[in-house]
């Protein structure tokens, strides 16, 4: 049987040294992580690049079926994810918690043990954050602080007409395996004997316990030498994030239905639960696929970049998008994404 140590025998200054203990620092630019007032870090000069995201449960996660180590991975990656559309490389972390006393310090080792993962994936520090007592289960608050040249940072508001609509990877899986997973609960709710069904399901299910940010993407782009006109990470669907590219720029886009990319395993799931893979890919988020722009000028560059798809071109129609269908019917994209008030 598993041990079980309450976290009131570490204490709050006990459960920091904790985690201190576990994380080393890998940055030059780290001066000063856990342990002070606050952490320091040396830019070099650079643009320093912030985003933070909160995560609630209940909301954002469901630990019925999300175990505490994908958890902690995830948090991570969704916002290196905001760093890469930025077109910088994240370099620090603050990671602050709310606990109810559900939570034993085994299970806090847990989350940490995926944050860790994530922190070597991404190269990044551990330099702070704080913990409280939560009355509404877990909540997590991570700030991720990255760097980047004046002249390589990325944003949303900068397509131009005529330029290429890109995207990594594919869409809709982690949608998918939203639904194969909430299905799969509710038949352990009705009969807890019941054995998940998930055989030929782990690629769509993978994707949405433990999205990937793509910084090798990042890596890419500059290795080819292609700069993107615009960038956005595709977290609440991707058409809600071209929406935003063409609301910010004041220009439109068009992309077509056979030009999106679709893993074999999101359409025969879609199948089997009578689900449109396309209305996934477009509306379902959570993907963290990155989705930018680029110049004609650069298509023989990012034709022969690994994992990317071009799927569209920005047109001067402000503010609307349209998709291309096979039937050859142009309509307009909507941006139904989660709400979350």
């Amino acid at each position: 049987m598993q041990t079980r140590t309450e976290l009131s025998t570490l204490g709050e200054f006990g459960l920091i040294n904790r985690i201190d203990s576990q994380f080393k620092m890998v940055n030059k630019e780290t001066i000063k992580g856990i342990g002070d007032d606050a952490a320091v870090v040396n830019t070099d000069g650079k643009e320093l690049v912030v985003s933070t995201d909160l995560l609630m449960e209940g909301i954002h996660f469901d630990l019925t079926y999300c175990p505490l180590k994908h958890l902690g991975f995830k948090a991570v990656a969704v916002n290196v994810s905001d760093i890469a559309a930025m077109n910088a490389i994240p370099k620090q972390i603050t990671v602050s918690l709310g606990l109810s006393n559900r939570f034993s310090v085994e299970a806090i080792d847990e989350l940490y043990e995926g944050i860790k993962l994530a922190c070597d994936e991404y190269q990044v520090d551990l330099i702070g954050g704080d913990t409280s007592s939560s009355r509404a289960g877990l909540v997590i608050s991570i700030t991720v602080l990255g760097v980047a040249e004046k002249e390589n940072i990325v944003y949303r508001n900068t397509a131009k007409v005529g330029d290429l609509v890109c995207v990594s990877g594919d869409l809709g899986a982690a949608y998918m395996g939203l639904q194969v997973l909430e299905r799969e609960k509710q038949v352990y709710l009705s009969n807890p004997d019941m054995q998940p069904e998930l055989n030929d399901k782990d690629y769509a299910v993978q994707r949405q316990l433990k999205p990937v940010a793509r910084m090798d993407v990042i890596h890419s782009l500059r290795d080819a030498g292609i700069l993107p006109t615009s960038m956005i990470d595709v977290s609440d669907g991707l058409a809600a994030e071209l929406l935003h590219i063409c609301k910010k720029s004041g220009v439109g886009a068009v992309i077509f239905e056979d030009k999106m990319p679709i893993d074999d395993q999101t359409y025969l799931i879609g199948t089997e639960l009578s689900l449109s893979p396309m209305t996934a890919a477009l509306n379902g988020g959570e993907d963290y696929e990155l989705l930018f722009t680029v110049s004609q000028a650069d298509y023989e560059k990012i034709k022969v970049v690994s994992d990317i798809s071009m799927i569209g071109y920005i047109t001067n129609e402000v503010k609307n998008a349209h998709i291309m269908m096979k039937s050859g019917s142009l309509i307009p994209l909507t941006s139904p994404g989660y709400e979350h008030f």
